[in-house]
Formats: structure tokens, C-alpha cells, sequence
């Protein structure tokens, strides 16, 4: 692939936006905004704002829709600014942030700017009154990207801490977390309005049903850091840039690979936009070169080889370029092979061998459909002797024949065969029922005994009439569970139609039970869940289900009997209960509470802290976010002794404590760095010290200081 445009600029390209037909956005480390012709990538105005951006492999820019608006890091990260575009003039500033602020993002919607921040915060403010207006579920550690869903109403955000959050901000209510990865996650896109691409350190990348909160597809092929995403929504492609120069592009209806090496650049990828409207990727690298590629790169003559039947060079340009298999004209030349094979087919049945290799010979210019014309034709070489067989009724030879050459099982003649063995063996299992009419059930399955597929069915028949007769008997009973059990014993009732009736009704109780579950009546959507665990296939699911809805039981009991351990320990495992107005209702209540004990927590105040908590400290699904107030508690005692002088020997107490309890964090290294400014005689290494762990500490350890 070469790029149709190519430019070059002073300074690393963070962020691109189309801004309109005929103009691309730009904006570089130092925050010089350019507005580029999109035909040509030259530079039509620009503006300088001469912050410096050291950091920028999560997002430090962003821009409302028509930029009018847009938010920048200040130059130290510690605060988030949001100008007016035209006037340049600073509207707001948020500075909430312990430590830096780590992205930016404006929504789609131009409502709000969020800020994320090593702190794992995640804050939220109204682009119009300019004012803070909503606070997202924390982060146990530093926050790596937000995203949003196509109508802005989801946002996700991703995180060192290996997790995911989504929040509804229409309801402005947590949605879920999601948990499979097992490394910091750094990279978070929607695909679609219920579709979730997240990837993390380890280049494992997931992608989620936002509805049911799991995965359901994961990438292959990455081998490499993922800088950069961008979505090829209408033209059905995924792009994954990486810090080797390596762009990956993905089939968005599969997930499948396309090519694990699109195109390879010298330098780092900063930087990917997909334009629509002209099918361009534009791609920017750490080498300060900025290049637009066009997806379907000789697209016209690609389709004229194909209409002209020129296929060895509709190869070539394949070749050059794997997305032209995803053109229309693709799809024509795939409908017209598959029509000249069904017509080749139809012409061998007929044993017509030169109208089939005629139909066929305007592919013989590619290599696996002319050798898989010569095989087919090969294959219908004893096709006469086949139809014979079948005419004069030697079945067994017809089936032996058919064996040998598979093809011949596609044939209407095959079908029409097997049609009649279907109805000799149900005419057979029958006779077999009925002690008197044994000898016809051997008289008409007679053919059938020299053909071995056909055997093995006839002798289970006959040796295990007696478990037919039980398979037959639990179904009439509902013993379903003796059913399943006969047929993993005797795998052979698997062929027989009362096996499939069997499963079609599994089908049918299923679609019943979602349909009461829909409706909100689960005492009769439970009763069918327990039939179905009788079913393998519906098992695991059902179980699931049934846990859910008499959580959801406990959940409600819990409310009126004001247990509110209870309820929040089934709360925090259920995103079912979580959608209830009771459960938004309970969440809102700690989400509440946290902002508060955060705040107490920040200013020292340990009584603000416990207060406020108290009825949270037996509540096992809040461990880690009690946790997480505790230790910023402490590092704030910490930092108020370090800069207030205090005895050196007290405050290296402290530092032993803090690492004991919550291990070595990045919090407490820079405090330590703060420690070691203030106290430079200290001989304290904070690298020996016994090490505990934040995920594991209990309410039971808290202490009013650290000191």
C-alpha cells in the first residue's frame, strides 16, 4: 500500500479530527491546532497554544463536535482546561485530580469534558454552565482511556486496575463493570452501540456485549503495543496501530484478521482517523509525518479486471490490497463462481462433462478454482455407475459408490435415498416396538445391512430396542433428566427424530421463559428455568439465571428488612439487580457516601472517613473501595507530616506502614520522592520493606494514622 497523500511536520501529530468535507483538524505535543485541506493535507490556518505535552499516549486533547470548544492538559498534567476556539479564551479549568490528570475527552453529545486521573477519578464537567457536574464510579489505579457509544449515551472507561466500567448517562447510573483481562487495560472503543473493543498491556484484546456484560469475541494477531484504534464503521473494518509502525486491520462483521500487516510505517503510530466519506485512513506517526491512504486503493480497476474476466490480475490487486475483497465487485465475482459450479453440477448429473468444464473454464486462470474444477470432474467420473445402482435398486452398492466420491451425497438423487431410509427405519423402530412385528422390521431394513453407516444403526436398533423403549418413556414422563442420561450412555438415540423433538422443545420452554423473565413475572419464568437444567445445553445458563432472579429475591427481602450488608454484597455481584429502581437507587446512596468520605479523606479527616462509612465496613464488595479512601487517608496524614517537618524517625514509621498495608504503589513512590527532598540524611529504602496489598486488605486493619 502506498499513500495517496503524504505530509510532514515539526513535532509528533496527537490528535486528528474530520471536521468537515474538505477539512481535517490537527493538533501536535505542543499544541499547535491546524486546520489542513483534506485533498491535499496542506495547512490552510493554524494557531499555537505552546503546551508541551510529554505525555501523550492516552488522549491530552479533544475537541467538541465542530470545535468550537476544546479541552487541553495543562502543561505539568495537573489540570484540565477548556477553551473557547474562536477567542481562545479559557472558559474552565478542573483541577480535582490527586496527581495527574491522564486523558481527556469531550463527549459526542458536546455535553460534557471528562478528565481521568492516575488517582483512578474520572470527573465530568457541563461544557455549557462550565461548572463540575458529575463524578464516575472510581478507578483503584490510574485511569487509561473513556470512550462512548455511538449515540453518546454509554461511557466506558479503562484502567490500570485490569477493569472496565460503563456508566448510563441518561439514567446517570453505573451500568456494569467487566472483568476477563488480566493486565492493565489501555485502549477503549465502541464498535457499535453494543459492541465494546477494549485491549490491554499483553495485547489481548476483547470485544464485549455491553447488555450482558461479557465477552464474546477476542482478537487475534496482536503481537505488538496498540498505540492507536480507529473504526471504519460503514465500510465494516477495525484498524489497530502500533508502536512498531504496524497497522492491523480487522473484518468488523467477524472479528477475523485481514492482514497483519496492512501497511508498515518507520516510526510508532500516534495517530488514526478513518474518513468516511472519502474511505481514507489517515494515519500520523511519532516521526511527525502524517499520510492518507485510500482503503480501496484501485478499486476501478480491480472491478473492470473482473467484469472483463480478467482474474489473474483481480488476484494481483488482491494481493496488493486484501480490503478489495470486501468491494462490491467482489461479491459479484464470488455470485458468479458459485452460480457456473451449481451449473457445472447440473450439467455432471446430467453426465454432460464439456458444458460443465466450458461453464467452469473462465475461472481456470486461478489456481484453486481451476484445480478444484479438474477434482470436481473427477469426481463425477463413475457418476453414471452410481445412477445405475440406484435404478436397478442395489442400494447398498449406490451407498458404498456415494462414499467414495462425497459430492454425489449433494445430488438430488442421494436425497431422494436417503428420504427412503428415513422412512424404512422409522417403518423398522415401529415394528420393533411390537414383540409380534419384529420379523417385518428385519425384513425391510434387509437392503440396508451391507452399508455400514446404515448398520451401525440397525444393530443399535436391534440390540438396544429396550433403551428405545425407555428413551421413549421418559420423554412421555418428563424424566428429562433420565433422557439425557440414556442418550449420553447410547449416543444413537441422537439420530432418532424423538431426540430432535426433544431439543426443538428445549427451544420452545426456553423462548417461554425469557418471555415470562421480559414480562416480569419470574416466579413462572423459575419454574421453567429448573425444567431446563434437566437440558445440557441450557444448563449452565439456566442455573445462571435462576441465581440471578433469587438474588434478586434476597435483594428485595434485604430492602424491606433494611439489611443492608446484604443488600449491597448482592448488589455488587448482580448487574441484573443493578438495573432495578431499587438498586440505582441503593448505588446512588454509595456513590454519595464515597464522594464524601473521598472528600474527608483528602483533608485528613479520619472521624469524616469512618462516619461516614460505617455501614459499609462489613460489606465485602466494598473492601477494595474502602480501601482505596483508607489509603489516600493515610498518604494525605503522610504528606501533612512530611511537609510540616516532623520527626524524621516517625514519619519513615509511616512510609513502613503505608507499604505494609498497601503495598508499593505509585502513591506512595511519590510521596517518597517528596519524603526524601524534605529528609535527605534519611537511609530508608522503600524497596525492602515488607509489602502488603491493597486488594487484600479488610476493614478490620484500619487505623486512625499511619504515623
Amino acid at each position: 500500500m502506498m499513500p495517496t497523500k503524504r505530509s510532514n511536520f515539526d513535532e509528533t501529530i496527537i490528535l486528528i479530527k474530520v471536521l468537515n468535507p474538505i477539512t481535517l483538524l490537527t493538533v501536535d505535543t505542543s499544541t499547535t491546532i491546524r486546520y489542513l485541506d483534506k485533498a491535499t493535507l496542506a495547512i490552510k490556518d493554524e494557531f499555537k497554544m505552546s503546551i508541551l505535552h510529554a505525555r501523550h499516549t492516552e488522549r491530552v486533547v479533544d475537541f467538541t463536535t465542530h470545535a468550537n470548544y476544546f479541552v487541553t492538559l495543562s502543561q505539568d498534567a495537573r489540570e484540565a482546561k477548556i477553551y473557547e476556539t474562536k477567542s481562545k479564551k479559557n472558559v474552565a479549568s478542573l483541577n480535582r485530580h490527586q496527581g495527574e490528570i491522564s486523558c481527556v475527552v469531550m463527549d459526542p453529545k458536546d455535553r460534557y469534558m471528562f478528565s481521568g486521573g492516575d488517582d483512578g477519578g474520572i470527573f465530568g464537567v457541563d461544557i455549557r454552565t462550565k461548572k463540575l457536574a458529575l463524578t464516575l464510579p472510581r478507578h483503584l489505579d490510574t485511569v487509561t482511556d473513556i470512550a462512548f457509544s455511538p449515540d453518546g449515551d454509554i461511557v466506558a472507561t479503562s484502567s490500570y486496575d485490569k477493569n472496565l466500567s460503563l456508566f448510563n448517562l441518561n439514567l446517570m447510573l453505573p451500568k456494569g463493570k467487566l472483568k476477563a483481562h488480566s493486565a492493565p487495560v489501555v485502549k477503549a472503543t465502541f464498535l457499535s452501540q453494543n459492541r465494546l473493543l477494549s485491549i490491554d498491556k499483553k495485547g489481548r484484546g476483547f470485544i464485549w456485549d455491553i447488555l450482558t456484560l461479557k465477552v464474546v469475541a477476542k482478537l487475534q494477531g496482536i503481537h505488538d503495543d496498540v498505540t492507536q484504534i480507529a473504526v471504519a464503521h460503514n465500510s465494516g473494518f477495525l484498524f489497530l496501530g502500533t508502536k512498531l509502525g504496524y497497522i492491523l486491520v480487522y473484518n468488523l462483521d467477524t472479528y477475523e484478521l485481514i492482514s497483519p500487516r496492512y501497511i508498515k510505517l518507520e516510526a510508532a503510530v500516534s495517530v488514526l482517523c478513518f474518513d468516511e466519506s472519502t474511505k481514507r485512513l489517515i494515519i500520523a506517526t511519532d516521526g511527525g509525518e502524517l499520510f492518507a491512504y485510500d482503503v480501496f486503493e484501485n478499486k476501478e480497476r480491480f472491478e473492470q479486471f473482473i467484469l472483463e474476466k480478467k482474474y489473474a490480475q483481480m488476484l494481483h490487486e488482491i494481493e496488493q490490497n486484501p480490503l478489495l475483497k470486501y468491494t462490491k465487485g467482489f461479491k459479484e465475482f464470488d455470485a458468479a463462481w458459485e452460480m457456473a459450479l451449481q451449473q457445472a453440477k447440473e450439467f455432471l448429473e446430467r453426465n454432460d462433462k464439456t458444458n460443465a468444464l466450458k461453464v467452469l473454464g473462465a475461472f481456470s486462470a486461478i489456481a484453486s478454482k481451476r484445480q478444484f474444477a479438474q477434482k470436481l470432474v473427477q469426481e463425477y467420473a463413475e457418476y453414471e455407475k452410481f445412477l445405475m445402482f440406484v435404478k436397478n435398486k442395489k442400494i447398498s452398492l449406490a451407498y458404498n459408490l456415494a462414499n467414495m466420491h462425497p459430492l454425489y451425497r449433494e445430488t438430488k438423487v442421494f436425497k431422494a435415498l436417503e428420504a427412503q431410509w428415513e422412512k424404512t427405519f422409522a417403518l423398522a423402530k415401529k415394528y420393533l416396538l411390537d414383540a409380534k412385528m419384529s420379523n417385518q422390521a428385519q425384513e425391510v431394513l434387509m437392503p440396508y445391512r451391507g452399508i455400514s453407516e446404515k448398520a451401525v444403526l440397525i444393530q443399535e436398533l436391534v440390540l438396544n430396542i429396550h433403551v428405545y423403549r425407555r428413551f421413549r418413556a421418559s420423554i412421555s414422563q418428563k424424566d428429562f433428566k433420565l433422557s439425557f442420561e440414556l442418550v449420553k450412555q447410547n449416543l444413537f438415540l441422537k439420530a432418532y427424530p424423538e431426540y430432535k423433538a426433544l431439543m426443538n422443545y428445549s427451544d420452545t420452554l426456553y423462548i417461554k421463559a425469557q418471555t415470562l423473565l421480559s414480562q416480569g413475572d419470574t416466579h413462572a419464568a423459575i419454574k421453567i428455568f429448573r425444567l431446563l437444567l434437566d437440558f445440557e445445553d441450557f444448563e449452565e445458563e439456566a442455573r445462571e439465571i435462576i441465581l440471578d432472579i433469587e438474588n434478586q429475591h434476597k435483594f428485595f427481602h434485604a430492602i424491606e428488612t433494611q439489611n443492608s450488608i446484604a443488600a449491597y454484597n448482592l448488589l455488587d455481584a448482580s448487574p441484573i439487580i443493578q438495573n432495578t429502581p431499587d438498586g440505582k437507587k441503593l448505588q446512588a446512596a454509595w456513590e454519595e457516601d464515597f464522594e464524601q468520605a473521598y472528600s474527608y479523606a483528602l483533608n485528613r479527616d479520619i472521624d469524616g472517613v469512618k462516619t461516614t462509612l460505617q455501614k459499609y465496613m462489613n460489606v465485602r464488595s466494598k473492601n477494595e473501595d474502602i480501601a482505596l479512601l483508607f489509603s489516600l487517608l493515610h498518604g494525605a496524614q503522610l504528606e501533612y507530616a512530611i511537609k510540616q517537618h516532623i520527626e524524621q524517625k516517625k514519619v519513615e514509621n509511616g512510609i513502613k506502614n503505608y507499604i505494609l498495608y498497601y503495598g508499593l504503589s505509585k502513591e506512595i513512590k511519590e510521596l517518597f520522592y517528596l519524603f526524601q527532598a524534605n529528609y535527605p540524611e534519611s537511609k530508608l529504602s522503600i524497596e525492602s520493606q515488607a509489602r502488603g496489598d491493597r486488594n487484600k486488605w479488610r476493614p478490620s486493619m484500619a487505623v486512625e494514622t499511619i504515623l
